[in-house]
């Protein structure tokens, strides 16, 4: 008997076997024709030109950052080669000194991560559920909210802020105040202005960012998914999230550094005070008072630096596949 195992042919494995072979040609020909748009040598050596002259500013930041304060207004960073010298000092003093005169960055730090991370969960969260209900979810005048939805993006956040203050000042703040009076550990003062603040001003635009994504899932696998008889929330965990990734990421990127950065929301929501404030609104307050001190300014600045940089550069890949994603459409 012969030990040949002859392969037989097996029914509808050469169709198979070709349309996988046409989806990767067509899969190659759209990520040739996206890298030849993306790549040209005139356009590479311009934006590196671009990103180096937007690096200086920051270099110069890092190393006037660690010198002392007597070479810092004495000569400038771009002399550190003739004139060596670094220390720890302004870091020291900015983030744990205990002197009343010292910016004493650290629970300023603290507050903004407690302000930052709820207020970019929030809105991030609310908007991938409305995003999949519009692109997926029949329901009656879908369109036109969607649509009004789309044009508050055109309402100035200016605007807003004094009508949102009235509304907080007439119901959250008495209801902070009562429910401090019951339960004495709760802080009369909390971050939650801040986060409904932020979570309003972020949904227009990430609703209609990750809608855009959302909507473009192929709807043979959501109706596939449907006739095996799985449900909305299914659907939104299982296939919704995981597609739409990229998008969630760059959406969650945008929303971080911008409340990170934020001055106006917080000066008008915090209430000013050293326990609810963010690190911009120290650092505001640091450039008013003690602009000429620039060992702890420089110090003080590349501190509020360090964890957006951190953060994009953690997600920066899925934030460049979020971006490209729209790019291979079509």
């Amino acid at each position: 008997m012969s030990d040949n195992i002859v392969d037989l042919p097996v029914p509808g494995a050469e169709k198979r076997s070709r349309d996988t072979g046409y989806e990767m040609a067509a899969s190659d020909t759209k990520t040739s024709r996206v890298k030849r748009r993306l790549t040209s040598r005139t356009a590479t050596v311009i934006a590196l030109i671009i990103a180096v002259v937007w690096t200086i500013p920051t270099f110069g930041l890092f190393i006037s950052s660690f010198r002392p304060e007597q070479d810092i207004k004495t000569t400038g960073w771009w002399t550190i080669l003739q004139n060596p010298g670094f220390t720890l000092d302004n870091y020291k003093e900015v983030l744990f000194s205990s002197s009343a005169s010292a910016p004493q960055l650290g629970q300023y730090f603290v507050n903004s991560l407690a302000i930052t991370i709820p207020a970019t969960i929030f809105p991030l969260v609310l908007a991938t559920m409305a995003a999949y209900a519009f692109a997926w979810m029949r329901f009656k005048w879908s369109g036109a909210l969607f649509v009004l939805i789309f044009a508050l993006q055109v309402v100035p956040l200016q605007m807003a802020l004094i009508p949102l203050l009235q509304i907080f000042s007439a119901f959250l703040l008495p209801a902070q105040e009562q429910l401090h009076d019951l339960v004495p550990i709760i802080p009369a003062e909390t971050y939650v202005p801040l986060w409904i603040a932020h979570t309003i001003f972020a949904l227009p635009l990430a609703i209609f960012l990750l809608h855009n994504f959302i909507s473009e899932i192929p709807g043979e696998l959501i109706e596939a998914a449907r006739v095996d008889g799985a449900s909305h929330g299914q659907i939104f965990f299982r296939i919704a999230i995981p597609l739409a990734l990229p998008a969630i990421a760059s959406v969650a990127i945008f929303q971080f550094i911008w409340v990170w950065n934020d001055l106006l929301v917080a000066l008008i929501f915090s209430g000013g005070t050293p326990d609810v404030a963010p690190l911009t609104q120290r650092l505001a307050e640091m450039t008013g008072s003690r602009g000429q001190e620039w060992q702890r300014l420089t110090a003080a600045a590349f501190v509020s630096m360090v964890l957006p940089l951190l953060v994009f550069l953690g997600l920066q890949r899925y934030f460049v596949r979020g971006l490209l994603a729209g790019s291979t459409k079509g």
